[in-house]
């Protein structure tokens, strides 16, 4: 039975933090406090979400997408990052089992969700976010019995180091900015956690799968000015670093055994 009801108690936490992380989402890149109001309102009508109506995933199927005040509709957003954050947190429960380093490893993948969404929508990158994941990695570090601090800072200055980089030379040779600072500054922070090799792979695959994207939207765009065309560049990562996070011992074995 317990093989069942630590996932799924794992699986409603998560939910209840992908409640709050759906206010970090709405809120983060309108310049709002993620504190203040401390209720949950509607974005249509402004009125105050009942306890009731702020059931994760539950509420939405109840009250069929719309708000009980005013009858707007709730994006589907709402519960897609509260599953996504449900199954998350079962995702790191299950690599760690119950021990500090779930904390760690699924605060890593709730941020990681949070930075998504708002990129994909804003093409931001909150700098709170950033610095939360970075000081969550720096604290890790001291739980960690294969990865030291210094380990992190390391990771973090080739992440960040390099990405800049890039953006620079981008910059300087197009005359167009390629990299917003945050995909920088979260370099940062995957690589306080990752390692050094963590943030490579990292910054690797994603460019190599935000390329893939950025060529099929391009062609697929009706859009005038096919040469501006824009992807955000942090989901990208996002996904790359959890792969290199749940995947990264064999990659990295598999990598440097094979270079011998």
């Amino acid at each position: 039975m317990e093989d069942f009801f630590l996932p799924l108690a794992f699986f409603i936490f998560g939910t209840i933090i992908g409640s709050f992380l759906n206010v970090l989402i709405y809120r983060l890149p309108r310049d709002k406090s993620p504190l203040k109001p401390a209720f949950s309102f509607c974005p249509s009508c402004g009125s105050q979400v009942k306890w009731y109506d702020n059931i994760p995933v539950i509420s939405y199927i109840v009250l069929k997408g719309k708000c009980r005040n005013c009858g707007s509709s709730i994006g589907i957003r709402y519960p897609l990052v509260e599953l996504l954050t449900g199954v998350a947190s079962v995702l790191a429960y299950l690599k760690t089992g119950l021990s500090i380093d779930y904390i760690f490893v699924f605060g890593f993948l709730a941020v990681m969700i949070a930075i998504t969404f708002i990129d994909l929508e804003f093409r931001i990158i909150p700098d709170v976010l950033n610095l939360a994941g970075f000081l969550m990695g720096a604290v890790y570090t001291f739980f960690r019995e294969d990865f030291t601090l210094l380990d992190g800072i390391i990771g973090a200055v080739v992440g960040a180091g390099l990405l800049w980089g890039i953006a620079y030379l981008y910059l300087k040779f197009r005359g167009i900015e390629g990299l917003g600072m945050g995909d920088v500054k979260m370099m940062a922070f995957v690589g306080m956690y990752l390692g050094w090799f963590g943030a490579l792979f990292t910054i690797f695959v994603g460019s190599l799968l935000g390329a893939v994207v950025g060529v099929a939207a391009v062609y697929l765009s009706r859009s005038e000015e096919k040469g501006r065309f824009e992807i955000p560049f942090g989901p990208f990562l996002a996904f790359a670093s959890v792969i290199y996070l749940f995947f990264g011992e064999q990659i990295k074995n598999w990598y440097l055994g094979g270079m011998y």
